[in-house]
């Protein structure tokens, strides 16, 4: 994808103990495989709460009804945290890290001593530099066992790069753990834990069952408080915060607090949910879990070592505003606006074209741009698939063969070789842009994102981008992709140019 819509922009704090941690998307999508023995169960088509196999609790019945057991009278929250602790893990991680000294150039001699007393000495360069310190940053995170063979299901932010990871259990023994494989497109990393030992599994539910209101538990290992459990309700579900297209998640009021990254958001029925992966820092009720129902799709592939399948469309597409749909004449602002078809890529095979909007992609309605990506993430490449398309008012229906998205395509849609990104370009710096005369205009701008703090409008045209002239959309994207993290604009307002600084994104 190209230019995305975000009708709100977060800030987002990743819910990990890390340092140097984070969660890292050009126009992919998930395909669908064969799941091997150890994750047959997950795959194909999930069960509505409380239907899964094993004991079940009674998912209809009020969480705060009395239930009793062992000895005494207890919630059905403390029953639940109860059986779903030997299934929870947490997760300990270290990594290396390189602290570089800044240049001194000729002032190494000068300030040498300084360093010295400072950081107690140590090896210096020829010139009098001190050279790179390495240190071991311990981390924290959570997780939970999914096979009787020891499969742990965490997010990648907690793993990223570590050089060491443990698993330790309710019980408090430790086991050492390797990676399987990670998808850090939707933050989801697979672990398996070496020791021979009993691993109490638990049942994954379906998340597309929730409802807003439904009671939902929280475990996990905040700030190193192992086996905190949490309640709260589903807030909402098909949460966009900003990171990246496949964003669907689960928002919650069970509280979320760094440490609990990759820990299980449980129902009342004791079934995996979500994974909590992120909160929002200026609120103390606001947490956000990946759906199980996404991990179920790409766990098979992750658990084979593979890098996850991900399809391919060859389109960019925009929301659609209220002056684009009435530019084009178009009875609604209901889907994604092709602003952009690759050549030769698929879209362009089943001849779709710039301005064509997509109603329908297979059987799933397209209301908002955001849903296209996360519809043909759940597509395999090789699909073939009817779109209802509106091109000058008229109905269309175009069969389109979804593609298979090869690294040297992701570099492509990077703009590593001229083409729009979804997330590293205006929308890293909060907002949209389409062609302009002279340049780039700005088409939207994110509430509470960084370019409306900078003082940016719709209107806007964006003439250079540090010192760099812009030739049109796709040149400001390539030039805003590779900018600094604070980046110099100059831009054209009713005739007058200003020069504002922006900030990208965290």
């Amino acid at each position: 994808m190209g230019v995305m819509d975000r009708s709100r922009s977060w800030a987002v704090a990743l819910a990990g103990i890390a340092v140097g941690c984070a969660a890292g998307l050009a126009l992919a999508f998930t395909g669908t495989v064969h799941a091997p023995a150890a994750l047959a169960q997950f795959a194909g088509a999930e069960k509505s709460a409380g239907t899964s196999e094993g004991p079940q609790l009674g998912a209809g019945s009020a969480p705060d009804a009395d239930v009793g057991g062992g000895g005494g009278v207890h919630s059905r929250f403390a029953i639940l945290a109860r059986e779903a602790s030997p299934g929870v893990v947490n997760v300990h991680t270290s990594k290396t890290v390189v602290q570089q000294f800044p240049d001194l150039g000729p002032f190494g001699d000068l300030f040498g001593g300084l360093f010295d007393r400072r950081f107690g000495g140590g090896p210096r360069s020829p010139q009098g530099q001190p050279e790179p310190r390495r240190f071991t940053v311990p981390s924290l995170g959570s997780g939970f066992v999914i096979s009787e063979d020891g499969l742990i299901v965490t997010n990648y932010h907690v793993v990223e790069e570590v050089d060491k990871l443990e698993i330790v259990f309710v019980d408090g023994t430790h086991s050492d753990a390797e990676v399987v494989g990670t998808d850090p497109k939707t933050d989801i990393a697979l672990v398996r834990a070496k020791e021979k030992r009993a691993y109490t599994a638990l049942r994954l539910g379906d998340s597309a069952a929730l409802l807003p209101g439904d009671w939902v538990i929280a475990v996990g290992n905040p700030f190193g408080l192992d086996h905190t459990v949490t309640a709260g309700i589903v807030s909402a579900t098909g949460r966009d915060i900003g990171q990246g297209p496949y964003d669907d998640y689960i928002q919650t009021d069970a509280a979320i607090n760094p440490g609990n990254s990759g820990g299980p958001l449980l129902n009342i029925a004791g079934e995996v949910v979500g994974i909590n992966t992120a909160i929002n820092p200026q609120a103390n009720t606001i947490g956000f879990a990946v759906p199980i129902n996404m991990a179920k799709e790409i766990l098979p592939q992750l658990e084979q070592g593979k890098q996850v399948v991900r399809g391919w469309l060859g389109v960019g597409v925009q929301p659609v505003t209220a002056e684009l749909a009435d530019a084009l004449h178009l009875e609604t602002q209901q889907g994604a606006l092709i602003r952009q078809v690759t050549p030769k890529g698929p879209a362009a095979k089943a001849g779709l074209e710039r301005r064509d909007v997509i109603l329908r992609f297979g059987d799933k309605p397209i209301e908002k741009m955001r849903e296209l990506p996360r519809a043909v993430a759940a597509t395999a490449p090789g699909t073939k698939v009817e779109l209802e398309v509106v091109r000058d008012g008229k109905h269309l229906k175009k069969t389109i063969e979804v593609g298979k998205l090869e690294e040297e395509t992701a570099k492509v849609e990077r703009g590593e070789k001229g083409a729009p990104s979804d997330d590293t370009g205006s929308t890293a710096f909060g907002f949209d842009i389409t062609d302009g005369e002279g340049g780039a205009q700005i088409t939207n701008v994110y509430p509470g994102g960084p370019g409306e703090s900078a003082g940016l409008e719709v209107g806007d045209v964006i003439k250079e981008v540090d010192r760099k002239p812009v030739d049109g959309a796709l040149d400001a994207e390539n030039k805003l992709r590779a900018a600094r993290d604070k980046t110099l604009l100059v831009i054209e307002r009713e005739g007058s140019s200003l020069l504002v600084v922006v900030k990208r994104s965290k």
